[in-house]
C-alpha cells in the first residue's frame, strides 16, 4: 500500500463526517454462521450525525462523493450519506465535506450487502445508484437493482420512497427495468438517453461524475429510471431479461471499468 493511501486512510479517522465501522461491528457469529447485527447508528442518523429530522437521501457506491455533495449542495434542508467499501474514495468527499464545512453531508464506509444493519424503518427518503458495476458476467444478486437489494431497501425506504438509477451500462438499465415490470412497480421517469430529454429533474442532467464526463467523451448515451419500490410481499425475478441480447448490445460500448478481471 502507497503512502500516499495511507496518509488518506489516517486522516479519514479524523473526519466527524465519515463513518468507518469494522465488519465486526456488525457481523457476529450466530449458532452457525456469521449474522448481521444492528449498528448503534441505525434509526439515529439525524440526531447523532446531522443534529436535525431532515429528510436523508443515499447514494450507494458514491466512490469520491461527487454525487452526493452537489446535491447536498444544491439542498441544504435535505441530509445526503454517500455509501461505498473504499476508503481512499471516501477520503476526497469527506475531506471537501469537511473543509467546506457542509452540514448536511455524512460518508459511510461499508459493503452494501450490510447495508440494513446502518439504516432503520423509514429513515431514509431516497436511493442514488450512480454508475454502479452492472455485474456483466457475475451474480445477478450482485447486481443493486436485484430484487434481493430492494427488499434490503424497502426495510428503510420510508413509503413511496424512490431509487434513481443512473448508468452507462445499458445492460444494467434494461435488467433493472425488467425487474421493474416484474414487480409491478411504478416508474417515475425513464430513458435511455437523459441528455437528449428536455425535462428530466435538472439533478440528472446537472450533476456529473468523474466517469460520467469520461463515459460522455466516449460518446456513450446515459440512461436513468427513477421508481417506487412499494411492494407487498416478496420481490420476484425477471423472466423475460434476454442476457445475451444486452451483453451483445454492451460489447462495442463497454468503457474499461465495466471490464471483467483477466484471469492469472
Amino acid at each position: 500500500m502507497g503512502h500516499g493511501k495511507l496518509k488518506k486512510f489516517a486522516e479519514n479517522e479524523t473526519f466527524r463526517c465519515l463513518l468507518q465501522p469494522a465488519a465486526s461491528d456488525v457481523l457476529v457469529k450466530g449458532s452457525r454462521e456469521l449474522v448481521l447485527n444492528d449498528h448503534p447508528i441505525k434509526g439515529n442518523w439525524g440526531r447523532e450525525m446531522f443534529g436535525n429530522s431532515n429528510p436523508i437521501v443515499l447514494e450507494l457506491g458514491c466512490g469520491g462523493g461527487e454525487y452526493t455533495i452537489a446535491l447536498a449542495q444544491r439542498h441544504p434542508e435535505i441530509n445526503y450519506i454517500g455509501v461505498d467499501i473504499k476508503g481512499a474514495r471516501l477520503w476526497k468527499g469527506a475531506k471537501y465535506a469537511t473543509e467546506n464545512a457542509l452540514p448536511n453531508v455524512a460518508f459511510l464506509r461499508t459493503r452494501i450487502e450490510f447495508i440494513t444493519a446502518f439504516f432503520g424503518p423509514s429513515e431514509v427518503s431516497e436511493i442514488w445508484l450512480t454508475f454502479s458495476d452492472p455485474q456483466l458476467h457475475g451474480s445477478e444478486n450482485s447486481r443493486l437493482s436485484s430484487p434481493m437489494f430492494l427488499a434490503r431497501y424497502r426495510s428503510f425506504l420510508r413509503p413511496g420512497g424512490i431509487v434513481h438509477l443512473k448508468t452507462d451500462s445499458r445492460f444494467l438499465y434494461e435488467y433493472t427495468m425488467s425487474v421493474v415490470k416484474a414487480n409491478a412497480l411504478s416508474i417515475i421517469k425513464s430513458s435511455i438517453d437523459v441528455y437528449s430529454e428536455k425535462d428530466l429533474n435538472p439533478e440528472v442532467t446537472g450533476v456529473q461524475t468523474f466517469y460520467e464526463k469520461m463515459f460522455l467523451e466516449m460518446g456513450l448515451p446515459i440512461t436513468y429510471m427513477a421508481f417506487v419500490i412499494d411492494h407487498d410481499g416478496p420481490y420476484v425475478y425477471p423472466t423475460d431479461f434476454d442476457a445475451d441480447h444486452w451483453l451483445e448490445v454492451e460489447g462495442p460500448r463497454r468503457s474499461f471499468s465495466h471490464q471483467p478481471a483477466a484471469k492469472q
